[in-house]
């Protein structure tokens, strides 16, 4: 089976799907398109809505896209598929002052910086009910060469590989160790990230990338990490004094020390202590304030 044969399951011609691919040049915005694709569609359809040159041309001749994301090698995750609407155009000034894009900007998006064009076409997207609970779930090969990441379903062959149990865009969670989360990132968090988070006390690590200067705090309350990174990233300051007159889009998350999930708050309190010690974010080198 391929998805073409989805498509004609449903009576939409391939010849009128584009088959989108999505793998961001930007790095940042590459890591975390998946979770936006889960945990934030608007902003991922926003993504889509205007494309280079090219693809713009397409998408004009075409009635739907089927939108997918890189996955490994030659495969690709199915998000959804949309029906084309109305288009209008959007210039460069106009853009920006999209709030969409303007919070796509934090993720790391870059448009225009290699366009030439003074505007874009801003097509409306509509989310369709199509095999929607296989979202995530759903991968298929993509044809050789990979670095074509946009077809014409009814020109290419894209069989099914898998239908897994679980949603591939809910990623699973790395090493404690290896977690460095930036401050826009904290909204975001796949689901399975934060059922962890929200297991473990621990102490935490702030960057500010802009001067070095660092922050040491614990978490040991209600959802412990999660409740407190989420409150950073609802604030961007958590409370903190030392921190309100700066800027989050700078601050880096790390996890310093993981701790029994009953550790009695003083005992976390004490080891928070020994790692403001050992890596000086006391004040005036460092942004703690005790």
């Amino acid at each position: 089976m391929n998805f073409n044969d989805l498509l004609h399951a449903k009576n939409i011609d391939p010849k009128q799907v584009l088959v989108l691919r999505h793998s961001p040049e930007e790095a940042n915005l590459r890591k975390v398109l998946p979770w936006l694709a889960a945990e934030r569609p608007e902003l991922f359809n926003a993504y889509q809505q205007t494309q280079g040159e090219k693809v713009e041309k397409a998408m004009k001749r075409a009635s739907h896209v089927a939108s997918f994301i890189g996955h490994e090698p030659r495969k690709a995750i199915f998000v959804g598929l949309y029906s084309i609407g109305e288009t209008e155009y959007l210039t460069r000034e106009n853009f920006w002052h999209v709030p969409a894009y303007a919070e796509l900007q934090g993720f790391g998006m870059s448009a225009f910086t290699k366009d030439t064009r003074t505007s874009v076409l801003f097509f409306h997207l509509a989310l369709m009910e199509f095999y929607s609970s296989w979202k995530g779930k759903l991968i298929v090969d993509w044809p050789s060469p990979e670095v074509s990441w946009w077809r014409w379903a009814g020109q290419n062959t894209l069989p099914i590989r898998a239908i897994l149990e679980d949603s591939a865009l809910d990623s699973a969670m790395p090493d404690w160790k290896e977690i460095v989360l930036r401050w826009e990132e904290l909204a975001i968090l796949p689901t399975r990230w934060k059922h962890k988070l929200s297991e473990w006390r621990g102490i935490y690590f702030i960057l500010d990338s802009s001067d070095g200067k660092s922050y040491v705090g614990s978490a040991y309350g209600d959802s412990n990490l999660l409740g407190r990174w989420l409150n950073y990233g609802a604030t961007g300051h958590g409370g903190n004094s030392s921190l309100r007159n700066r800027d989050p889009k700078n601050f880096r998350f790390t996890i310093l020390q993981r701790v029994s999930p009953d550790m009695k708050a003083e005992e976390v309190i004490r080891l928070e202590e020994s790692w403001k010690l050992r890596l000086h974010t006391r004040s005036p080198r460092g942004l703690n304030e005790n």
